[in-house]
């Protein structure tokens, strides 16, 4: 059987982190725009092969200042890496769930990742689009990546934890195949 193609359906699929602010609470951000493909044999997803992208001026966390900070030198450099990017290397069963292996580029740093997967299953909706619907989660160490910046208070606790929480929720449509016509 011939690869089936899915894009990620971005109105329908967020893509979420979470980090430890002040080492009392969590902030929360997304990318608003990213694009991702999955390309699988079967509808089921075995060793399907995933990729994904998302633009760092699209990151939003409700606070402007604190975006800008994020897109600065100091974080991501958006200026000279406008893209985060990720492709799987293996996609296999864990139990009733997936892992999810595969090289995530932040700045100029690719590093393998594994995330956790919890496949929803496959949907025709009411316009007759084959939609799947997969969460997904994980943890990275933003240090890793290059993004070290830091800063201490007075009292001595750490103002960003070097962990991060990955959050998505993600929706694919299945493409159309076009049919090859022999003149």
């Amino acid at each position: 059987m011939e690869n089936q193609k899915w894009n990620i359906d971005d109105t329908h699929s967020e893509i979420i982190f979470k980090v430890k602010h002040m080492m009392v609470s969590n902030v929360s951000g997304a990318f608003e725009k990213f694009e991702g493909t999955a390309e699988s044999n079967d509808d089921d997803f075995s060793n399907a092969k995933f990729t994904f992208k998302a633009n760092i001026d699209s990151i939003n966390t409700r606070n402007a200042d604190r975006d800008a900070h994020l897109k600065s030198d100091d974080f991501f450099n958006a200026e000279s890496y406008p893209q985060l990017k990720f492709e799987s290397t293996s996609f296999e069963k864990d139990g009733d769930d997936y892992k999810l292996k595969g090289d995530l580029t932040i700045r100029d740093v690719t590093k393998e990742v594994e995330l956790d997967v919890e496949f929803n299953g496959v949907a025709v909706d009411p316009y007759g689009q084959t939609k799947a619907g997969f969460e997904l989660s994980g943890k990275i160490n933003r240090k890793d990546f290059g993004l070290k910046w830091s800063a201490v208070t007075e009292a001595g606790s750490i103002v960003v934890s070097d962990e991060v929480k990955l959050s998505l929720n993600v929706q694919l449509v299945k493409q159309e195949v076009a049919e090859s016509v022999e003149a």
